[in-house]
């Protein structure tokens, strides 16, 4: 007899398969350890027993595949995360950057946009915002938006402004934003350097002449070929000398294009194409 465990397992590739065909959103590479926890979640917050119940109802109502595209896809962030790299750009990556007369960042991977804001303000700081451009993607088109409004709650602005001075910081982040209604949203002259878009690493193909990519705790969620496609495309990408910042928890060591970068500051995960 097929237990249900045997189920899930058999009908998982087929969910995947079909929201590949349906919505073109790729997760057939994804890691499977993360996918299954995410979806069992998902079937007992959106009360259905089995995936294959779960796959009728996203085949035929796209706002179901909305609700499940906020199960599959990571929105978990804060502002200036994980502060020695923020620090780590300051000293080893924008003396770089000021030698070039425009400047062109991608965040891959943006999810609501508080990772993007960080590198707004870091790039305002250190007097490079005027010549920079930068680029937030990613597949979430919910998280886009969130992203672009480039408002959060007050609620969270405390540990903000923690992070914030811990990356070397050099003013103080009630400068880039105006409270009201138990929100915060931030400035709008630090929006006129942004571009956001759906982008999948999975599908899509490179964005050219990037000077900088951070794609961090993004890769943690693919399987190793995807890892691979995903690195070598930030690879193309990126101009030559052309700097990558990963997650803490990300590392190019048994990638296929580990030979193609060099390490700038291993332990905050900064390195530099060759």
């Amino acid at each position: 007899m097929v237990t249900a465990s045997e189920d899930f397992e058999i009908e998982l590739p087929l969910l995947l398969e079909a929201i590949y065909r349906k919505y073109h959103h790729d997760f057939r590479s994804y890691s499977l350890a993360s996918l299954r926890r995410r979806l069992t979640l998902a079937l007992g917050d959106m009360r259905v027993e089995t995936l294959s119940q779960l796959q009728d109802r996203v085949l035929r109502d796209e706002g179901v595949f909305a609700r499940l595209l906020q199960y599959l896809t990571v929105q978990v962030s804060d502002m200036f995360r994980d502060p020695e790299y923020f620090r780590a750009l300051r000293e080893h990556v924008v003396p770089v950057l000021h030698t070039y007369p425009s400047i062109k960042v991608w965040v891959a991977g943006c999810a609501t946009g508080e990772e993007v804001w960080s590198l707004a303000i870091l790039f305002e700081e250190s007097g490079l915002a005027d010549r920079t451009l930068l680029y937030a993607t990613d597949i979430n088109p919910d998280a886009l938006r969130v992203a672009q409004s480039a408002v959060y709650s007050l609620d969270r602005i405390a540990g903000f402004e923690k992070n914030y001075l811990a990356s070397g910081g050099t003013r103080a982040l009630a400068d880039y934003y105006h409270a009201a209604y138990g929100n915060a949203s931030f400035a709008r002259s630090l929006r006129t350097q942004v571009m956001f878009a759906d982008h999948s690493l999975a599908t899509d193909s490179v964005f050219s002449e990037m000077h900088l990519v951070s794609c961090r705790n993004v890769l943690i969620y693919f399987n190793r070929g995807l890892q691979d496609r995903a690195i070598g495309l930030i690879h193309d990408s990126l101009v030559r000398r052309g700097f990558l910042g990963l997650g803490s928890k990300e590392s190019l060591r048994f990638c296929a294009h580990a030979d193609a970068f060099g390490e700038v500051d291993a332990t905050q995960r900064v390195f530099q194409k060759r």
